[in-house]
């Protein structure tokens, strides 16, 4: 049975960060129509998941320090309802079950947020995600302030979004997350396994995601992080390419982006590794390149060095290969300087993880960027991608697509790659593709 993160121990961090004044208020995200009646499965809000646990729509969630520190507002039994959609925790369910030290029925919330608010000088909220929340929050406030009039006590003078205090703490892992993403990334090592054992030619795209996908589920994980991308030859070089439906070519590289999600937490993870099990001289030459690029990003992940030096770290390996490959012509400094090389490298190589998978925290503090810590978990994902129908690139070059992509775990010492069990130098790869094929 998959483990869950510790909630009392997160809302216990939030609370220890509050002064007596704030206040944290996060609603839950809406059910979005996946076309007719049909509703997409619905996935619960980051934040209202990471402070309770709690995974239904319909849901408040306000945090304050004080003798009731929790209070949630969600959907109330209904016995009709629930023959459609399910079992509904309800207001007992969530003081039972989620930590509520008081809980109503989500109708009920214009009734009793003005009257919570009272005595908060700043409120931690997020506005502009929602606008019928937005314009209950602000007639609260404003039923608050006039309350506060007569009472002498204080209403919500300042607003903060949850990045100041909320998503900071989220960004720092602790032990109970960080044995989630291990778990996920475990997973996520025996899907694209399964993926590099399927994979030849004649086979379709879909099929390799069917393949890479099916140990997630039936592990009992809450499924694939994000769209997975399993992109064939020169499908590769578009990089958000969710089609997945193209036949597979031998003498192809076969890219995979593609993780696992375990208790919502995420794994993010391209593999790239070629068709029939061995690189062409031109393709092992761009690998190369880019797990060079990987290796030395990596290597800067370590604390107290701004996020910014892995991107910067990348490049300048990722140029100086081009230039290398006469993909681009000049010095490397001047072809940094003048942006050309995004023409062939056109994204950024690191985002953090998390319970999203582009997880939330700035990378950029008083304008500098953001120092590395001990428990940022991150992403690595360098790669070179030459469009097929380039005719300023080499021939033998073009319709070449490679990404790697690892988590890595800043530490004290050391970083920790999540994911180093996923084969990825050329050796490994193509011993893993031979074996798989054997």
């Amino acid at each position: 049975m998959t483990a869950t993160p510790d909630f009392a121990a997160h809302r216990a961090r939030l609370l220890d960060a509050l002064d007596d004044d704030e206040a944290v208020l996060v609603f839950g995200g809406p059910v979005h129509l996946r076309n007719g009646d049909s509703e997409y499965r619905y996935r619960p809000d980051s934040d209202v998941y990471w402070l309770t646990g709690w995974e239904d729509p319909e849901v408040a969630v306000f945090v304050r320090p004080g003798k009731e520190p929790l209070v949630m507002f969600v959907q109330p039994k209904d016995p009709a309802k629930e023959i459609w959609t399910g079992r509904r925790p309800g207001p007992e369910g969530a003081k039972a079950d989620f930590g509520a030290d008081v809980a109503y029925p989500m109708a009920e919330i214009q009734e009793h947020l003005p009257r919570l608010l009272q005595g908060v000088r700043a409120l931690h909220y997020a506005f502009a995600k929602d606008p019928d929340a937005d314009a209950l929050v602000m007639s609260s406030v404003a039923k608050a302030a006039k309350a506060a009039r007569k009472n002498g006590l204080t209403a919500p003078e300042t607003f903060h979004h949850p990045s100041k205090v909320l998503h900071e703490l989220r960004l720092h892992k602790q032990a109970d997350e960080l044995e989630l993403m291990r778990h996920a990334a475990r997973l996520t090592a025996e899907g694209h396994a399964r993926a590099m054992a399927l994979a030849a030619s004649g086979v379709s795209e879909y099929e390799v995601e069917a393949a890479l996908l099916e140990p997630w589920r039936r592990s009992g994980s809450t499924g694939s992080a994000y769209t997975p991308i399993v992109a064939g030859g020169a499908n590769g070089t578009v990089l958000h390419y969710v089609t997945n439906r193209d036949v597979l070519r031998a003498g192809d590289l076969l890219l995979i982006d593609a993780g696992c999600e375990v208790s919502y937490y995420a794994c993010d993870v391209t593999r790239t590794f070629p068709v029939d099990g061995r690189f062409t001289d031109a393709q092992r030459q761009v690998y190369e390149i880019v797990l060079r690029a990987e290796e030395e990003a990596i290597a800067v992940c370590r604390a107290g060095q701004p996020h910014k030096a892995i991107h910067d770290t990348a490049v300048r390996v990722l140029t100086e290969g081009m230039v290398a490959l006469g993909l681009l012509e000049g010095p490397v400094d001047d072809r940094i300087e003048d942006e050309s090389f995004k023409r062939y490298y056109m994204h950024g190589t690191s985002h953090w993880l998390g319970l999203d998978v582009h997880d939330v925290g700035a990378y950029g503090r008083d304008g500098a960027s953001t120092p590395l810590a001990p428990g940022m978990v991150l992403t690595v994902e360098p790669g070179l991608y030459v469009a097929e129908d380039d005719e300023e690139a080499p021939e033998h070059l073009r319709g070449i697509a490679v990404r790697i992509e690892d988590d890595v775990l800043v530490t004290e010492g050391d970083p920790v790659v999540l994911t180093a069990a996923i084969p990825k130098h050329p050796e490994q790869v193509e011993a893993a593709c031979r074996a798989a094929t054997t």
